[in-house]
């Protein structure tokens, strides 16, 4: 189940939005705690923000591009009605549609799905180096030679890729592991790591997780 963060703060329209969503199969959360909200959205970690734009302390446009510094969550913004100015500024910041107020319900829905389904395509390959990575099958593609990542070591590389550059602590990826309904115990990570080394070592990717001891690992 897909989850969607409504980020919007007239109360009755945010309860709308979520028996909408909800009814339409979809997780929605509507996001309350506005002066901490970009903590909350990396806690909460959606597939999609339904983001408005007059929200307390951050206005949308300003949260919009604090999210787009360290995120890349899908964003439909929530603009005034026939204001060009809201909606053009919306699409710089790095907003990936727009919809005005007062929205059908149904072209928001159809909103949202386009969104989705054009982050799927987006996502279903990436590259890593000179290494295709089919996120799909969990596969490593270089020069027609295939190798077979299972389910543990696709999310550990999909996060480390995420954050390439950037130290991720070994709790970050219990927990990623973990809200993917993987249990794994701090021994078996060591092992995943281990594997996942050799894997891209097979491809050509020699010393590509690095560990700084006592703080985590960094993709370099």
């Amino acid at each position: 189940m897909q989850k969607i963060l409504i980020i919007e703060d007239e109360e009755n329209i945010s309860n709308e939005l979520k028996t909408l969503l909800e009814s339409s199969g979809y997780e929605a959360i509507i996001l309350k705690d506005f002066k901490n909200s970009l903590t909350k959205i990396k806690e909460i970690k959606p597939d999609l923000i339904l983001l408005d734009i007059n929200i307390p302390y951050l206005n949308g446009q300003i949260l919009l591009k604090e999210i787009r510094k360290e995120e890349n969550t899908p964003v439909i913004m929530v603009t005034s009605k026939n204001n060009e100015t809201e909606e053009v500024l919306s699409m710089s910041y790095g907003a990936d549609d727009y919809i005005t107020k007062p929205y059908n319900p149904t072209i928001l829905l159809l909103r949202i799905n386009a969104v989705l389904k054009r982050l799927e395509r987006n996502i279903s390959s990436i590259k890593y180096k000179d290494i295709l990575i089919n996120t799909q099958k969990g596969v490593l593609i270089k020069d027609n030679k295939e190798i077979i990542l299972t389910k543990n070591e696709m999310i550990i590389l999909n996060y480390l890729i995420q954050k390439r550059g950037k130290i991720v602590t070994r709790d970050e990826l219990m927990t990623d592991l973990w809200n993917n309904s993987e249990y794994v115990n701090d021994n078996a990570l060591t092992v995943n790591i281990s594997r996942l080394r050799s894997k891209l070592e097979e491809v050509g990717c020699e010393n590509a997780i690095e560990t700084r001891k006592g703080l985590g690992y960094i993709l370099l």
